[in-house]
């Protein structure tokens, strides 16, 4: 019996190793594909991309495995090559989970264009219209995202604001009856950018040249 159970075993795990290692590039392809609808979904005009990532010393093409503290981001490029726009990811713990968000930045208007969710929990019909709610969608077309002059941090932190109280560019309109998942999609923003953009700008030239 122990004989038995000792082939039984073996076989599954031979089985599953199989398995895994046949399916990974099917898996892997997938993943990419999802990854290039995202971006091109929040860069409008985009017909590839190439992943990087910033770090103190400046910006680099995406390896196997990210070096400790520093950002990935995507660079997208129009049929001719040009710089489209920026892609990154943000996230920020919300109502029942972690709201993990792709956001656009337009290096032009130092501004953030666009916006969609990578993944979230958030309550079904409450939560879920930070995608589907046009007038807080609308707080990303130009959610203002600026430097400050030493280029160190956002010359103002990304905000979220009780719904109707909007004054400022920077600030985001929260949605009546889901301040918390707006929150946590503002945080999320304000994180990744002071962590991305003061080490991107000065290195723009390298992601045109690409």
């Amino acid at each position: 019996m122990i004989a038995t159970l000792g082939l039984v075993a073996t076989l599954c795990g031979v089985l599953i190793v199989s398995t895994y290692h046949g399916t990974l590039n099917a898996v892997t392809a997938n993943k990419r594909i999802a990854l290039e609808r995202a971006v091109f979904k929040v860069v409008p005009g985009a017909a590839s991309m190439k992943e990087f990532v910033a770090t103190a010393d400046g910006i680099a093409p995406a390896g196997p495995q990210t070096p400790t503290g520093a950002v990935e981001f995507y660079a997208a490029y129009d049929q001719a090559g040009a710089l489209k726009g920026i892609a990154a990811e943000g996230a920020a713990t919300g109502y029942a989970d972690v709201v993990r968000v792709l956001y656009a930045y337009d290096p032009a208007t130092q501004a953030i264009s666009g916006l969609g969710v990578v993944s979230m929990r958030e309550t079904p019909g409450i939560g879920d219209k930070i995608y589907t709610d046009q007038a807080f969608l609308a707080n990303f077309q130009a959610l203002d995202v600026r430097l400050s002059a030493d280029g160190k941090a956002l010359a103002n932190a990304i905000k979220v604001v009780k719904h109707g109280t909007k004054r400022n560019p920077w600030e985001i309109d929260a949605i009546s009856g889901a301040t918390v998942t707006s929150k946590a999609v503002g945080k999320g923003i304000n994180e990744s950018a002071q962590r991305l953009l003061p080490r991107l700008a000065p290195n723009l030239d390298k992601l045109r040249g690409n």
